[in-house]
């Protein structure tokens, strides 16, 4: 592997959320994606741990949290036994200096525990809560755990993903719980805009998995309205355009290549010496090349399967074709482009020496967030956020051996 870019931290760093402080009291991965993107860019983020410290924590890779190092970075931990009321009642406390709350629980939970959305936002009217949860706040499986893994099957995704001749296929990663971080990014900024520019009060932002991953799966319910049908598993094929696919080349590597528009499919036909495709009436339209897609892939295949990956990258990229090389970690690592742009960086880290994990997304060229600090050890920063509520360490000490407060 070639060397990568390295940066030091920066502590002394401001984004242009500086100012904002957000208790995350929620659990795995879609808000603590939601927190590390507003921690990146300056907020300060207060994540709430139970004992046993976040989920992520346990996702171990030989026995390191890399899951956790890369997204609760730029965080403050605070351990807190939350069923314990005395733990609740510190939570209240800390509501009047914050903007943002996030909580995971199941619906009706964070009521239990006596912190409901009513009882907050009676102590702070400008607060905005983020309810995350599997199938939303309410309607009939409100209840049912909601894991990314279902929300992804349920949600009609699973359903499109995949060849036609064999089962549906979840995806290889946390694209539900991902997905609805992200979106969960644009909801905090929407109310607090409304909180900070428009004078409006605080509410709560429901944010099951369910509905942001329904809503990128393209116009599916207007189709099968106007249609009657449902949209089939085609594999790397599209139902949309043609060419489009993922080929194999001599040396077993894969390249991608889209010919989405007429033009550049012409230009394809005309870079393999095939011309006369271009005139061929199974070939001539979009719609002519779909309904004959395995004969195009045949041709093309053949002529790609004739070059490595780097042949076949730099022969189309010269007749401008779009194509592009399907990397694995290690070439996406070792990538020229990748290295330049700064998309994985190294950063110290106490037990790997050096952390590689993605640099900050988005990329603002006027206020770029910042990676400033390493993900926190559990329960480091309990006496930095509770001594600001007036805890003197007597007390802190009397809350630690109750139990109430926790530490690694």
């Amino acid at each position: 592997m070639s060397e990568l870019h390295r940066r030091d931290y920066e502590p002394a760093a401001k984004g242009s959320l500086d100012g904002i402080r957000i208790l995350d009291l929620s659990r795995l991965f879609a808000g603590n994606v939601l927190t590390q993107v507003l921690g990146d860019f300056g907020a300060e983020v207060i994540k709430v741990e139970p004992p046993e410290g976040d989920t992520l924590r346990a996702w171990k890779t030989e026995g390191i949290e890399t899951h956790w190092k890369v997204y609760a970075r730029n965080k403050k931990s605070l351990c807190l036994n939350l069923r314990d009321p005395r733990a609740c009642a510190l939570i209240r406390d800390l509501v009047p200096s914050a903007q943002i709350l996030i909580e995971s629980f199941r619906p009706g939970v964070l009521e239990k525990m006596g912190l409901s959305p009513q009882a907050l936002l009676a102590i702070n009217p400008s607060l905005v809560i983020i309810r995350i949860s599997g199938w939303g706040q309410d309607g009939p499986y409100a209840q049912r755990p909601g894991f990314g893994t279902v929300i992804e099957g349920a949600s009609g995704f699973a359903a499109i993903n995949g060849f036609a001749d064999r089962e549906p296929v979840l995806p290889p990663m946390y694209l539900a719980d991902g997905i609805a971080g992200l979106y969960g990014v644009s909801a905090a900024m929407i109310a607090l805009r409304e909180v900070e520019i428009n004078g409006g009060k605080g509410q709560v932002v429901d944010l099951p998995l369910l509905d942001p991953l329904f809503a990128i799966l393209s116009p599916q319910a207007a189709n099968y309205r106007l249609t009657g049908k449902v949209k089939p598993r085609t594999g790397s094929r599209s139902t949309n355009s043609a060419p489009r696919n993922a080929y194999r080349c001599s040396d077993g590597a894969y390249v991608s290549l889209s010919g989405s528009i007429q033009k550049m499919t012409e230009r394809l036909f005309r870079a393999i010496g095939r011309p006369d495709l271009i005139e061929d009436p199974r070939f001539h339209t979009n719609a002519d090349r779909l309904r004959h897609v395995e004969e195009l892939d045949a041709i093309i295949g053949a002529f790609i399967a004739q070059r490595s990956q780097a042949e076949n990258v730099a022969f189309f990229e010269k007749a401008e074709v779009t194509i592009g090389p399907i990397y694995d970690t290690p070439q996406i690592m070792t990538d020229p482009h990748v290295i330049a742009r700064e998309l994985v960086a190294d950063y110290p880290d106490a037990e790997m020496g050096q952390l590689p994990m993605h640099h900050v997304v988005p990329r603002l060229l006027g206020t770029p967030g910042s990676i400033r600090s390493p993900a926190p050890r559990l329960g480091e920063h309990n006496r930095e956020i509770l001594a600001g509520l007036g805890l003197s360490e007597d007390a802190l000490a009397e809350l630690a051996q109750a139990g109430v407060l926790c530490s690694g």
